[in-house]
């Protein structure tokens, strides 16, 4: 991929290391070796006045781990210059196995790389991913890294979106979830009149205010196969859904829909969009992941930080070979990047 040039930012990126068995520090390692131009394979990273500077991150993680996954994808002692805020492991690390008694060390990389970006010391906050059984097999709570930074930031709701570019489209593509992590079964009684207002507020405030579209337009898909058929396949649209929807318009956002799910992943609708919002999970992920995945990013909406990640897990069947890709931290780098611009000339 072509990297990104480095962004006239003034202070760093803060980078969760993630799940210290899984590929979190590698791609890590992996992602800010390209950027730098510190790649011992020889990757074009740019004219050296583009390039990433080791100062423009700093790093939330196990020092050793670190080092030990830097030397692993061609660039020892890459943690000798980029900053580290060491948080030590509870157990040592066994590659591709997981251990309960690091739980608190992965919650220690969250919270200290969110803390700096709340604090304005890191201009943004990008995560690499966290095997969640891990965490829950340790007696903690936890359904996933949106739901948590929400609990600490203290916010009564915040949106999951994904986002990714594809050649078959004109703007990258953007899905965001009025449901995230929940059952199928579970879906339709989360999907209420104010809850969809709350996300859609939500998202139409970032896409203004971090992403810099002035008038942003999102289209919202039905929750039933055939967005309902009329009310043969189900009610929640006629009762729920556009009922949200015309309230929303009264309040200048421009939400159109709800459209058949089955239908609306195409050119002509999404060349008109600026996001999507599906219902749940399942319903709009797969359709962006089969698009865009490897170099997708996930982005936590409705926060008082900017919230990037990978779009992919743990990988703990990759972890240790050196052959987990870096592209979508590359990704969530550069997007956090853009975002951290419009983000910071806010007031806060």
């Amino acid at each position: 991929m072509n990297l990104p040039p480095r962004p006239p930012l003034d202070r760093p990126l803060a980078i969760s290391a993630g799940e210290p068995a899984g590929v979190g520090p590698e791609v890590t390692a992996a992602a800010i070796a390209r950027l730098v131009g510190f790649d011992a394979a020889g990757d074009p990273a740019g004219p050296a006045d583009t390039r990433w500077r080791p100062a423009d991150f700093l790093v939330f993680g196990d020092r050793a781990t670190l080092a030990a996954a830097a030397a692993l994808v061609g660039a020892p002692g890459l943690f000798d210059l980029v900053p580290v805020e060491h948080i030590p492991l509870g157990a040592p690390v066994v590659t591709g196995q997981p251990d309960p008694a690091n739980a608190a060390h992965v919650l220690g990389l969250l919270a200290g790389s969110f803390d700096a970006a709340r604090d304005r010391r890191c201009g943004a906050l990008v995560t690499a991913p966290v095997q969640k059984a891990s965490i829950a097999d340790a007696g903690i709570a936890f359904s996933g890294h949106t739901e948590w930074f929400a609990e600490r930031a203290g916010v009564d709701r915040v949106v999951m979106m994904l986002a990714g570019r594809t050649a078959a489209l004109r703007n990258p593509l953007r899905v965001a979830l009025a449901t995230t992590h929940l059952a199928v079964a579970e879906v339709p009684a989360a999907i209420t009149q104010a809850s969809l207002l709350r996300t859609l507020q939500i998202l139409h405030d970032d896409l203004r205010g971090n992403f810099g579209i002035a008038a942003p337009r999102i289209v919202v898909a039905g929750l039933n196969p055939h967005a309902g058929e009329g009310g043969h396949l189900g009610r929640e649209e006629i009762d729920t859904i556009a009922p949200a929807l015309a309230i929303a318009r009264q309040r200048g956002i421009d939400a159109r829909g709800p459209l058949p799910a089955d239908t609306l992943f195409h050119p002509r609708v999404l060349d008109d969009c600026d996001a999507v919002l599906a219902m749940f999970h399942d319903q709009g992920l797969p359709v962006l992941k089969f698009a865009t995945f490897g170099h997708g990013v996930n982005i936590t909406l409705g926060l008082p930080v900017v919230r990037t990640s990978v779009d992919h897990g743990t990988a703990l069947d990759l972890a240790g070979t050196g052959r987990a890709e870096a592209d979508s931290m590359i990704a969530a780098i550069d997007t956090a990047a853009e975002l951290a611009r419009h983000h910071l000339a806010r007031p806060g």
